[in-house]
């Protein structure tokens, strides 16, 4: 909500977020404006702006300007910019005129397809976005042109002196002597939870939701993703190879159900069967002999997971030979043989890696001190000492760090391959629908994880003669992970997710919620229905208005990572998709559970 200021006298009407002055009001002297936005209990304040009118004798000045003599005049120009990839382009051409003036954006002299306002914004641009841009401003009598600007767009580049600038690249050597850089930071983190024939757990979803923020601050690209069956693993994997090149550092984070044979770590998928092998599992050796594949400069493993041999599997799978590559870094929450335990608080979970491991993250040390120093941690924990420790893994032999500064390689494929995977995790646009009744509703969208989805609805404008009405969200395709239970809720902890508080911080009140979850999991675009159910003022009966309502593929649904085949067969070679860029929904944990302990169950792998 916003209220505006004139010194301390509130600005009636003014209730949105751009105040607009009649510079024909008497001459005074100058006035401080300030506005106050709130949401719920919580406000700031901008900045104070002074405003000053003046008179001018220059009939082209704004200020001499009259619309009834002049017809339309441009008062902001747009302005060149120098941009990176992935940036947000904003140009602005405002003028005044009577009739009241439309604009139409051009780049290279073709108009730009729905860029009629005056503001024209691009999100994450492109190498293709580069060009000359210009607006014709029109009413019914008149026509101008703004004049016509460039647009530069490159890759980022990390200096010596620590300032981001555009260029064409160059090896790190030549920039910084003795400063380790990454040509780019990719984290792919996994929470099982919701097995079909194991016992259910809890941490994995706060602590990937915790891990999500933390590495997002260190300026990785991140994918946050719950409940993934084999193939939805196998393919998540894909993609994340995909990003992996020379110089990139890869993260990757798994917690669930896991077992260890014969030196070799399994990831369990929540389709597993009850009595599993190996040739229903993801293999970690084989995921990481991989990576080495695509010379990264940095390949760090988080297991949060139990090491207790699996008596069903004898198997010894054939991974073939590590390469020496001097950049590996294993971090088990336990060792080997050991159970991993998580801390409750009513119904929230933490594992005990987690818990302190997000202690240390943004700490500027190589990465085998940090998680040292983690280890040291754990080892303060009566309730767990003799029974969980964690065991670090690693031949890193350079002072790699987790907040070592990026330096791309500047090549135009990467970078298009990145920002393909970073559209694809930006959510469906705010928008209004308006039903034949006059009412007016809101429908927005929230991210909790990279493959679930909070949207909610909210009745925003109702003519006089309707006394009561809501909107609902119906027809939601049965293909997603949907519990009715969770949808329609008047408060975000209504809908069934711990972390609602996390993510209901940007919604507005006065709505309905529903939860989605499996993104991942649809084909097709996702379409729902909102039904809108109103009741007009001296009447019982409800009347029912409907509207059908596509949002394309929302966040990880772009990527499809629900292969249409059946899956690879058991220890085949990982398998290639097309590529993509990583991206990331907001939020981020912090609260630290009572110490109270849940141990695993005899013959289960438990987190």
């Amino acid at each position: 909500m916003y209220q505006w200021f004139c010194g301390k006298q509130q600005v009636p009407g003014a209730t949105t977020s751009e105040l607009v002055l009649d510079a024909a009001a008497p001459l005074g002297q100058p006035e401080w404006y300030i506005c106050r936005v709130s949401c719920g209990a919580a406000f700031a304040f901008s900045r104070w702006a002074q405003v000053r009118v003046e008179t001018s004798s220059s009939p082209g000045s704004a200020s001499g300007y009259c619309p009834t003599m002049v017809g339309l005049q441009i008062l902001r120009q747009p302005q060149p910019c120098h941009l990176a990839e992935g940036d947000t382009l904003v140009l602005e051409c405002r003028a005044i005129g009577n009739p009241p003036p439309q604009y139409q954006w051009f780049r290279n002299q073709c108009p730009l397809e729905g860029a009629q306002t005056p503001q024209l914004q691009v999100k994450l641009v492109t190498t293709a976005e580069r060009g000359s841009y210009s607006c014709r401003v029109f009413n019914l009598f008149h026509e101008v042109w703004s004049r016509e600007v460039d647009v530069e767009i490159g890759p980022r580049l990390f200096t010596s002196e620590g300032l981001w600038q555009e260029g064409d690249g160059g090896s790190p050597e030549s920039s910084s002597p003795g400063q380790l850089y990454a040509t780019d930071k990719v984290a792919l983190l996994i929470g099982n939870m919701r097995y079909l024939h194991h016992k259910q757990l809890k941490a994995p979803m706060v602590d990937v939701h915790a891990l999500s923020a933390l590495l997002r601050q260190l300026d990785f690209k991140v994918v946050s993703l719950l409940d993934l069956c084999k193939a939805e693993m196998q393919m998540a994997v894909n993609e994340f190879l995909l990003l992996l090149d020379k110089g990139v550092y890869g993260l990757l984070y798994y917690a669930g159900h896991g077992y260890e044979n014969f030196g070799n770590s399994f990831m369990v998928p929540i389709d597993a069967p009850s009595s599993y092998t190996s040739a229903h599992c993801l293999c970690v050796q084989r995921v990481l002999r991989s990576m080495q594949q695509r010379r990264t400069g940095l390949n760090i493993f988080l297991l949060d997971m139990c090491r207790k041999r699996n008596l069903n599997d004898d198997v010894i799978p054939q991974v073939g030979a590590l390469q020496v590559t001097a950049n590996i870094v294993f971090g088990y929450a336990t060792c080997a043989d050991a159970e991993a335990y998580e801390l409750s608080q009513d119904e929230l979970s933490n594992g005990i890696f987690v818990t302190f491991l997000k202690r240390w993250l943004l700490e500027d040390e190589k990465i085998t001190v940090l998680l040292d120093k983690v280890a040291e941690d754990m080892g303060t924990l009566e309730i767990t000492r003799g029974r969980q420790a964690l065991e670090l893994r690693s031949n890193l032999s350079e002072r790699r760090a987790l907040t070592d500064p990026i330096r791309p390689p500047g090549r135009d494929e990467s970078s298009a391959r990145n920002l393909q995977w970073a559209k694809a995790h930006v959510l469906p646009e705010s928008r209004h629908l308006r039903f034949d009744c006059g009412v007016t509703v809101q429908l927005g969208f929230a991210a909790e994880f990279s493959n679930i989805m909070i949207i909610y609805t909210r009745v925003v404008a109702t003519p006089g003669d309707i006394a009561q009405c809501e909107a609902k969200l119906t027809d939601i395709p049965e293909e997603l992970d949907v519990d009715l239970k969770s949808t329609n809720k008047e408060s975000p902890a209504e809908v069934g997710s711990p972390l609602a508080p996390t993510w209901s911080l940007g919604c507005p009140p006065y709505c309905l919620y529903s939860r989605l979850c499996g993104l991942q999991k649809l084909r097709q675009e996702l379409v729902f229905t909102v039904c809108l159910q109103y009741r007009y003022r001296g009447m019982d009966d409800f009347v029912e208005e409907r509207q059908r309502v596509s949002v394309g593929k929302p966040l990880i649904a772009k990527l499809n990572l629900r292969p249409a085949a059946s899956p690879s067969p058991p220890h085949s070679p990982l398998s290639t998709s097309p590529p993509g860029s990583w991206g990331a929904e907001g939020g981020s944990w912090a609260n630290t559970p009572e110490e109270n302990l849940s141990p695993e169950v005899p013959g289960s792998h438990t987190l």
